[in-house]
């Protein structure tokens, strides 16, 4: 079984969010990352979402938007990004989703040895334009990712892996310390995929080793497009 992420897809089926006018990079990214999964990804692997998979205001439309990924290959594990509207609650998320697909909402899934959690998580203390609202989410947040990883903890079995899938980058651009990463510090977690950041602007690696996990960038068009296969 191999493991690769993917995030930000934003599709928008229903929704008239063409992504093209951010840029190059958004010039046919779907049909881009669809023949890069094909070609990468069997029925046995898994295939990580971090998040605003859906421009979609309403369960009914994001339902079609993710009939567009039913048919490619893998398991596909979904985490709540800030622009998905739809995810009213997790039940009802998991009521619509097609074969093959699962939902995190700060729990965790196991599949043959390797553990998920996820949450969305939050903007991070250093962050530009970090306010004390900002600073309340971020401490709800860290609750809801206690959660989550408590949840992998009793499913855990020795010898297994465990992965993050948030949203939010766990650091700011210095890659400072926060409640997140202390927390991944603390439960043991062995690599966290994250996205949320998108455009020319952006200077961040695509991988960073931190006090000994790894730390995956997977906005769609900061990976050109691709999956990352996640190593563990």
């Amino acid at each position: 079984m191999k493991i690769f992420a993917i995030s930000d897809l934003h599709i928008s089926t229903n929704t008239n969010k063409p992504m093209e006018i951010f840029g190059g990079n958004w010039i046919g990214y779907m049909e881009k990352i669809k023949a890069d999964w094909q070609e990468k990804v069997t029925d046995d692997d898994l295939v990580l979402i971090g998040g605003d998979l859906s421009w979609a205001m309403d369960i009914e439309d994001a339902q079609k938007d993710l009939q567009t990924l039913a048919y490619l290959k893998g398991k596909k594990i979904l985490i709540k990004g800030n622009h998905d509207y739809w995810w009213s609650g997790i039940g009802k998320v998991r009521d619509i989703l097609p074969e093959n697909f699962f939902a995190l909402q700060n729990d965790s899934l196991r599949f043959d040895g390797v553990v998920i959690c996820g949450s969305r998580c939050w903007s991070v203390p250093g962050s530009p334009d970090f306010n004390e609202q900002d600073r309340k989410i971020y401490l709800r947040e860290t609750e809801r990712l206690k959660l989550s990883l408590s949840s992998a903890q009793k499913i855990k079995q020795d010898g297994d892996k465990l992965i993050a899938l948030v949203h939010f980058p766990p650091f700011n651009v210095h890659r400072e310390d926060s409640a997140f990463t202390e927390i991944f510090e603390q439960f043991g977690v062995d690599a966290v995929i994250y996205g949320h950041l998108h455009g020319k602007s952006v200077r961040a690696d695509k991988l960073v080793v931190k006090n000994g996990i790894k730390y995956y960038l997977t906005s769609c068009d900061q990976v050109e497009n691709k999956l990352t296969e996640i190593e563990l």
